[in-house]
């Protein structure tokens, strides 16, 4: 049994990982077998399809992203903080992300795509919300803030990186694009005590990026 869990991890983990980086529609099911060195046979004894293989991929990668957001969370000092913590993940999470995804989740996938957009407009969208109270209760963010309005903004504009008609990724890195994007919004929230702590962070990461150039220039 645990021999048999173990496998079908192994799958998933292999699928998410080639979906991630070359888009879901460009990857087959003899793709993820030959990647494991397994047949695709064994990989249809745990998955019946490659729609029950993304299904079960984007509720992994669900669970994960629900996860790493609850925690930026219960570590950042303030709402602000907050939003740079999520900044350095969401980052992470896109920066070798395939653009495709989503779309090909919306054309091919539904079921998949619906499970995104249930955790987009539920569950990201509770977040932004306690952030936006959150940041006004501390004088951080304007006070005439409007929650309702800029909660959806914002979570709107999540989306917009994944545009390729917008954002062609021969021209655009998503990692950057959203980076700006949150950076956008953040500044526009922002009340000026949260300019200056918006500046004071920006400062305090910078140095430490340039830190980190340093100490890893020294190891090369």
């Amino acid at each position: 049994m645990i021999t048999e869990a173990n496998t079908k991890v192994r799958i998933r983990e292999k699928a998410k990982e080639l979906f991630l980086r070359y888009g879901i529609r460009s990857v087959s099911m003899d793709d993820i077998a030959n990647q494991l060195g397994m047949s695709k046979k064994t990989i249809y004894q745990y998955y019946t399809d490659k729609n029950e293989l993304v299904d079960a991929v984007v509720e992994d990668e669900v669970m994960d992203m629900q996860q790493d957001c609850l925690k930026c969370g219960e570590h950042a000092k303030d709402a602000i903080e907050e939003i740079f913590l999520t900044v350095d993940q969401v980052v992470e999470q896109l920066s070798s992300m395939n653009p495709m995804v989503l779309y090909d989740m919306e054309k091919f996938h539904i079921r998949a795509y619906q499970r995104f957009m249930e955790h987009k407009n539920k569950f990201l969208l509770q977040v932004i919300r306690k952030n936006l109270e959150w940041g006004v209760k501390e004088g951080l963010y304007r006070p005439d803030v409007d929650v309702d309005v800029l909660s959806k903004f914002r979570l709107e504009s999540m989306m917009m990186p994944f545009n390729i008609d917008l954002f062609p990724p021969s021209r655009y890195k998503l990692s950057e694009v959203t980076k700006i994007i949150i950076e956008h919004y953040v500044y526009g929230v922002a009340s000026l005590k949260g300019h200056k702590l918006i500046l004071k962070y920006q400062q305090h990461r910078n140095k430490n990026a340039k830190n980190y150039e340093t100490e890893t220039g020294k190891h090369k």
